[in-house]
């Protein structure tokens, strides 16, 4: 089955077609990260216009990379939640026209179980059991997954996601937009323990997270005059890294052991996150724990994610060609996705 994957929950916009034997075929991403810069941070309004602009190009260029026809695609999955209301807008309204005029089924996916499937897509795939850590700007979730469409939620921040304290605390640092990449090229240049960050619910014995708290001692930092010390800014942002990777690697840990399970499967923009990886790497190579992750040009906002996603779903239950109505749901929590 050849499924077109369609993805605008935010600032990306992603095409991709998989093939059920083939694998991935083609994806194409469009990011709007040099519209948004001048007012560090996401404009609902402009993203949405801006997917509007970049689906048909996108769709074309995927189509002639592949080599295949509009024709040819059998099922289309877009996602449907959550994200900015006006953006899934534009990607479902899409989506659904497209499924109509072409007589296929459409399929609406949710946003994070295809950051969440996403590292079956790599040649080093994990079986099911495992236990997902889902790390992004807007979420940072554990979950046990059993199956496809069988999740469980472990636990998920109380506050600040990880993605989003980074963006929050490269501001305070004066790094620009988006901030978390550039937060982690500093950091690479510092000395983290000359200054001293709270593990936020390190051991609070459960697998909730809280971040909001690191960022205002790195606040207080600031208002001090770190920024002014010569290596300070530096120092400050490798501080910040360890205390957020320190204990997303724990509560991983804790919750594999708690499943009783041997793998951990990382997804989303921080999963891309270079400190994060090593020591979760590290982390399972002492407890005996097999580590999984997606391509790291996967790991962001992307078609391929939500293609492949739908199609493992279509695969395990029957799709009923549309009449082009869709429904999207901004707010969707993961753990609610079959209802």
């Amino acid at each position: 089955m050849l499924v077109l994957g369609v993805e605008s929950s935010c600032d990306e916009t992603g095409i991709a077609l998989y093939d059920t034997e083939a694998g991935l075929l083609a994806h194409a991403v469009h990011t709007q990260v040099a519209m948004h810069e001048a007012y560090g941070g996401v404009v609902p309004e402009l993203a949405s216009r801006d997917h509007i602009r970049r689906l048909i190009p996108l769709l074309e260029s995927v189509l002639n990379h592949s080599g295949k026809a509009k024709q040819d695609i059998e099922a289309i999955a877009y996602t449907a939640g959550p994200g900015l209301a006006g953006a899934l807008l534009v990607g479902s309204s899409f989506a659904e026209a497209l499924a109509v005029a072409l007589g296929i089924p459409a399929l609406p996916v949710h946003h994070l179980e295809g950051h969440l499937l996403s590292p079956l897509l790599a040649s080093d795939r994990p079986d099911f059991p495992f236990v997902a850590l889902l790390v992004s700007g807007g979420h940072t979730q554990l979950m046990e997954v059993t199956d496809v469409g069988e999740y469980r939620l472990l636990g998920e921040s109380l506050d600040d996601a990880a993605g989003e304290a980074f963006d929050k605390t490269a501001k305070l640092l004066s790094l620009g937009y988006p901030g978390g990449p550039a937060l982690a090229r500093l950091a690479e240049s510092g000395t983290p323990a000359r200054y001293k960050l709270p593990r936020p619910m390190l051991n609070s014995g459960d697998f909730d997270f809280s971040f909001s708290g690191l960022k205002t001692a790195v606040l207080t930092a600031v208002n001090k005059g770190v920024l002014n010390e010569a290596e300070g800014p530096a120092d400050l942002a490798a501080e910040f890294q360890e205390a957020v990777t320190e204990v997303l690697a724990a509560k991983s840990l804790a919750a594999v052991r708690a499943c009783k399970l041997s793998r951990l499967v990382v997804a989303g923009g921080v999963g891309a996150n270079k400190r994060l990886r090593e020591r979760l790497n590290a982390m399972g190579a002492k407890h005996k724990i097999r580590v999984y992750y997606p391509e790291v040009a996967l790991c962001t906002d992307n078609g391929a994610m939500i293609a492949f996603c739908g199609a493992q779903r279509l695969q395990k239950q029957k799709a009923e060609k549309r009449d082009g109505a869709f429904a999207i749901r901004p707010r969707w929590p993961l753990d609610q996705i079959n209802t």
